[in-house]
């Protein structure tokens, strides 16, 4: 049986998320790869456990994290069971639903019966009476936003989500959102979206404004750009990157030669900091207090280890984050 070190919140910052009493740690663990059933489930315990072991306490989930599909929630709940029940309430646990889970019109978007029927699922999977974070995973055109708020204000009320989220979502809907949820005194305390150097749509489409706003916490999810704003890529594309291996996410064409000089600038910047890139474009991400904690990924612990030492410097100077946004503007996306 894992047994957790004692050291583990020496060194992690939290961030109060928005106005609630739920503090999430700077660097959160994602799922969404490395966690199915074609990886190893022994190194999937040694992401965990190098994960709590140094403060980080998410771990975020989605209903079709895999491959295949369930996957990673049945693997963390085989985790939970063997390993780290012992430490639930030091954890915080989330999941989601809103992508295609199961064949027929029921298993997809956002309607009650989805939602609902989905976080029944996922605790089962994990072995979970509750999550703590409950979130709706994009926006559905097709139906009424009040149908799909009034089921997540449902999983509070049954016990069996502490909190909700809102994945994917733009400025407009989540103030629309914010109020419905208001309405049913549901703790409604974060948002998740895709933000990185490279990618500032949240910065676009108010999200990240209007969450600031109502004071709500962000966590950020592929804030490395799937590995552009790492140094895998600077030398020409590894044999071994998710680049070469799964075209899923990004595809070789993504690494123009304008790109890759934005990560070379970017680069020696991040080295005049002490810094690596990874390390540079994850602290960015805390640099104004609006980001509550960045989701990291990983295929091995070592880098965990790694990309958590951006904590320890988050400040940027003026001059910085200027070099920063020329550099953007230069090739944004």
């Amino acid at each position: 049986m894992y047994q957790a070190s004692e050291k583990r919140y020496d060194s992690m910052n939290y961030f109060s998320c928005g106005n609630s009493g739920l503090k999430l740690p700077a660097f959160s663990l994602g799922l969404w790869h490395n966690f199915g059933d074609n990886a190893d489930y022994e190194n999937m315990k040694d992401l965990c456990f190098t994960a709590f072991d140094n403060g980080i306490t998410h771990f975020d989930l989605a209903n079709n994290y895999g491959p295949p599909y369930g996957s990673a929630e049945k693997n963390f709940g085989k985790i939970m069971k063997n390993e780290l029940g012992g430490y639930r309430d030091e954890l915080l646990i989330s999941t989601k639903a809103g992508y295609d889970m199961w064949p027929g019109p029921y298993g997809d978007w956002g309607s009650r019966k989805y939602l609902l029927a989905s976080l029944d699922q996922s605790l089962k999977r994990m072995g979970l009476e509750y999550v703590d974070i409950f979130y709706h995973h994009r926006m559905d055109p097709n139906t009424p936003l009040e149908e799909t708020m009034g089921a997540l204000a449902q999983t509070v009320q049954s016990g069996k989500a502490l909190y909700v989220g809102l994945s994917n979502y733009d400025g407009k809907t989540l103030e629309q959102a914010t109020e419905i949820l208001n309405d049913y005194k549901c703790p409604f305390v974060l948002n998740q979206n895709r933000y990185s150097i490279f990618d500032r749509t949240i910065e676009k489409n108010g999200l990240k404004e209007t969450a600031k706003q109502l004071k709500k916490g962000i966590i950020a999810f592929s804030p490395l750009a799937q590995g552009l704003l790492t140094d895998k890529y600077l030398y020409g594309i590894p044999e071994d990157s998710r680049m070469k291996k799964d075209g899923r996410y990004i595809q070789e064409d993504a690494l123009t030669p304008e790109r890759l000089v934005q990560i070379k600038k970017l680069n020696d910047l991040a080295r005049g900091r002490g810094q690596s890139l990874a390390q540079m474009a994850l602290a960015w991400l805390l640099r104004d207090g609006v980001v509550t904690s960045v989701l990291i990924g990983a295929s091995k612990a070592q880098q965990i280890l790694d990309n958590i030492k951006a904590v320890d410097q988050i400040y940027f100077s003026g001059e910085e984050l200027e070099i920063i946004e020329r550099i953007y503007l230069s090739n944004p996306l």
